[in-house]
């Protein structure tokens, strides 16, 4: 019962075929449709259901909502009872309100980003089948990221006025829909402020993440690779092309996993992420990582700090 893993994430973007030229070339995913409102809906080649990213027309960049996927339709009635009980309004939206989407459960987070939970989607297979599969498919282009992994969002965070949207999302995940924190950031006096969370439902370090900031927003998503190698060649992709990078490979100290930032041509920052890092389980003791090792756990091998990684986000 309960969530499985993320299931789409809907980004706005200012110019849709430079959007699709980004994801299609230098992701590698394939477009599978587009509605009568100009959306346009992709998938990478490692994924089963129908889609994994909308893209929508739109003046700014940014997030419209993040999609996790539940094992029945009954959990969508549980859920909502208990988001509800936690005191968070929820709304039912039907059948097709997405194209081939089951009804979906939407609601805010306490931070203000907008959630929905679904439990069906078309499955139309990975592009290497079910039976007898090769390891990836002829036409793999560009990176070949094998589906969509996680989301990392921007919560508001004032210690002034005590405001603390990451603690809050934290507690609302954990108590209203049993995820798991693997990783905290704790900041302050005694290391007692909660600043950075990284949750999870499956056995990867996280499916989501939240990072305190000015404001609320999307700090990335991100797209899942194989290896070191990918990371790689992804990198060099990218080179080729003239991709706004912003943080060229390296490795987590937080994960452990190995990665790259860039943007797409809105300024929506990606990543391509490799490696299990770790197995996340229920009983995992939970790692943290205190204020004066905070550039070690996000930037492994430097241990500094990027300015623009915290300072800019849509």
């Amino acid at each position: 019962m309960g969530v499985l893993r993320i299931g789409h994430a809907s980004l706005k973007v200012m110019d849709m075929a430079a959007a699709l030229k980004h994801y299609e070339k230098v992701l590698g995913m394939k477009q599978v449709m587009e509605d009568n409102k100009g959306n346009v809906y992709l998938k990478c080649w490692d994924e089963w259901d129908k889609y994994s990213l909308v893209l929508t027309p739109a003046e700014e960049a940014g997030l419209n909502h993040v999609a996790y996927k539940v094992e029945h339709d009954a959990d969508l009635d549980a859920l909502q009872a208990r988001i509800e009980a936690y005191g968070i309004a929820t709304r039912v939206l039907p059948e097709g309100t997405m194209p081939a989407t089951g009804r979906m459960l939407q609601f805010q987070l306490p931070s203000g980003h907008e959630m929905r939970l679904y439990a069906m989607k078309e499955r139309v297979g990975t592009d290497v089948g079910s039976t007898n599969p090769d390891p990836w498919p002829d036409d793999i282009t560009g990176a070949g990221a094998h589906w969509l992994d996680h989301c990392l969002l921007m919560c508001e965070m004032n210690p002034e006025t005590g405001v603390n949207k990451v603690a809050e999302n934290t507690e609302f995940m954990s108590r209203a829909l049993d995820f798991h924190l693997a990783e905290q950031v704790m900041v302050g006096p005694g290391n007692t402020i909660q600043a950075a969370t990284w949750m999870f439902r499956t056995s990867t370090p996280h499916d989501i993440a939240f990072v305190a900031g000015p404001r609320m927003g999307l700090h990335h998503i991100a797209f899942y690779l194989d290896s070191w190698d990918d990371v790689l060649k992804a990198a060099d992709v990218m080179g080729k092309n003239r991709t706004r990078i912003d943080v060229a490979p390296t490795r987590h100290g937080i994960t452990r996993g190995t990665t790259i930032y860039f943007f797409d041509p809105s300024g929506n920052r990606n990543e391509t992420f490799a490696g299990l890092g770790y197995l996340a389980q229920p009983d995992r003791p939970v790692t943290t990582w205190t204020e004066d090792h905070l550039g070690s756990g996000i930037f492994y091998h430097t241990g500094e700090l990027v300015s623009s990684f915290t300072e800019v986000y849509t």
